[in-house]
């Protein structure tokens, strides 16, 4: 039943991805930069109503109130493409930073390219770490909120990697709070399987953590230590 269920999800995922290239990207390309957002979070709003008619999976969130009006950092744990869907939609607008073989998707790439994400370059991570200093800082005085996955690799549930300070970093530059945040997505959208599982997943926003007068290490520990706690109380 579940592979049935995934099969339905993938032809919808299809269909919407078309309509993102005729319709969507089209419309985005000719609206100023941070109006591009809202429409092409259409489709991730449009995905995430589709997976859960098709597949069964139903998304809790907490903690909203604790985002913040201005800019901000979005630390959260990496499990699978669910996230990078969903929390686009959860602060907009909003800068990731990714792989730049993505941009390099037919349709899909594409429409990243028209929200101008931070694309590293994996094969050289200290050039990848200068490009992210430089230019998240900039994005975050634009007023756009960056996403990044501190672990720098999808992981399953129960799996842990020492966070990365590169996102600290860069709240520290410009003064910006830094959001964590904790979900266990990978047990209904499996990372390395094309089956959905029925189920819900659960999101936790914690509070801001300041970073005026601090250092990376300090507030990448910080968010490390409440993501990896809410992720033992929710399965994650």
């Amino acid at each position: 039943m579940n592979a049935l269920r995934s099969i339905i999800f993938y032809t919808g995922y299809v269909v919407l991805v078309l309509f993102v290239a005729v319709v969507l990207s089209p419309i985005a390309l000719c609206l100023p930069y941070k109006k591009r957002f809202p429409v092409l979070n259409l489709y991730n709003r449009a995905m995430m109503g589709w997976l859960s008619i098709a597949c069964g999976i139903r998304i809790d969130v907490t903690g909203r109130e604790h985002l913040p009006k201005g800019a901000c950092v979005l630390l959260s744990n990496h499990q699978s493409e669910w996230e990078t869907l969903f929390l686009q939609i959860l602060k907009p607008p909003v800068c990731t930073v990714l792989k730049k073989e993505l941009l390099n998707i037919p349709v899909f790439g594409w429409s990243l390219r028209l929200i101008r994400p931070i694309a590293l370059d994996r094969s050289s991570p200290t050039r990848a770490l200068k490009q992210v200093i430089k230019e998240g800082p900039e994005k975050l005085k634009q007023g756009l909120s960056m996403l990044i996955f501190p672990e720098g690799t999808r992981l399953a549930p129960g799996e842990r990697k020492p966070f990365a300070k590169s996102g600290a970093l860069i709240a520290c530059r410009a003064n910006c709070p830094v959001v964590p945040i904790a979900h266990n997505a990978g047990h209904c959208w499996l990372n390395n399987s094309w089956i959905k599982r029925p189920g819900r997943i659960t999101v936790v926003i914690g509070a801001p953590i300041e970073t005026v007068g601090r250092d990376a290490a300090s507030v990448t520990e910080e968010a490390e230590a409440w993501i990896n706690a809410e992720r033992e109380h929710i399965g994650g």
